[in-house]
């Protein structure tokens, strides 16, 4: 056995050894063999999915239409409940389809996963680092590999550990299938120290909850959210080129990349400005494919306190 099939199999223990996992071939083995199923088939299984979490289940039903009825006021319950039925079936898809990466070739996932990445390629030409701006989008995974595969520096990813420590190696192992440097996000300061000593690009989703008394506080839909502060001081500090960026559903299957807007010198502005841009960024691809994006999460847990007000940034 190689050792870099050996690195692959092996997990590590709670003191931070590895030891080889025989379990992990049989998981991983089982669906690469459900991975080389036609997507024709494969997403019979994402429909009956769809089906079980959306009417049978229920899955977060609650927050989502919560979510949609705060994003959306001047839609009727009707419209919301469409766009809520899609992003169940997007959300299902996206497992279906990240099963299906681990045996789709090199030329299938570019007929799958389009976009036009020369600007972002001469910008790295001239020695400057990038950060690409996004949001929680649809398929996720295709997002980490196109950039891999794409933009001619390195790529740095982070990603949230998966609990189970066999999942987890499947999962970081595919996310590096065309050069990914993965930093789990537990693990980010640390290691992103070493990295920005050379080139890189980077991308960085500051669209989830954070601790709403060490974030900014600004509107988002019309109401009080806590935004991370990190990616935009980060941006200015270092004064990367910032890339604003969508990720469209073309159909089922099918995802194409596109640039928003390319900030050429962050340092220019404050990260207070930079918040405040994405949240702009942010609204506009959610509003173009609003069933795009991930409603599940509860976007506006935390209310607004007036202990937040010294954070608030919006005039």
């Amino acid at each position: 056995m190689s050792s870099s099939s050996i690195a692959r199999a092996t997990v590590k223990d709670v003191n931070g050894k590895q030891y080889l996992c025989p379990m992990y071939y049989l998981v991983y083995g089982s669906l690469y063999l459900i991975s080389l199923l036609p997507l024709s088939i494969l997403y019979r299984f994402s429909d009956l999915g769809y089906l079980l979490m959306y009417h049978v289940f229920g899955y977060r039903k609650k927050v989502i239409m919560d979510n949609l009825a705060t994003a959306f006021r001047e839609k009727t319950l009707s419209d919301r409940k469409k766009i809520a039925t899609q992003f169940y079936k997007n959300f299902v898809d996206t497992f279906i389809e990240t099963i299906k990466l681990l045996s789709l070739s090199d030329a299938g996932f570019d007929k799958r996963c389009t976009g036009d990445f020369s600007a972002i390629n001469e910008i790295a030409a001239q020695g400057k680092n990038i950060q690409l701006m996004g949001g929680h989008q649809f398929n996720w995974e295709f997002v980490n590999l196109v950039f891999g595969r794409r933009i001619q520096i390195p790529f740095i990813g982070v990603v949230a550990n998966v609990e189970n420590k066999i999942f987890n190696r499947i999962y970081f192992n595919f996310r590096a299938r065309y050069g990914t440097i993965l930093i789990p996000n537990t693990n980010f300061q640390r290691q992103m120290v070493e990295l920005m000593k050379k080139q890189y690009s980077i991308c960085l989703l500051a669209d989830q909850n954070t601790y709403p008394t060490k974030a900014y506080w600004l509107n988002f839909f019309g109401k009080p959210v806590p935004f991370i502060m990190g990616p935009h001081r980060s941006a200015v500090k270092n004064n990367v080129v910032l890339v604003y960026y969508t990720f469209k559903k073309v159909k089922r299957g099918h995802y194409h990349f596109e640039v928003c807007e390319i900030v050429n010198d962050a340092k220019s502005l404050t990260p207070e400005n930079l918040a405040l841009k994405y949240r702009d960024h942010l609204e506009k691809i959610i509003r173009d494919q609003p069933s795009n994006y991930l409603w599940s999460h509860r976007r506006w847990k935390h209310a607004y306190e007036d202990a937040y007000s010294k954070h608030w940034i919006e005039k």
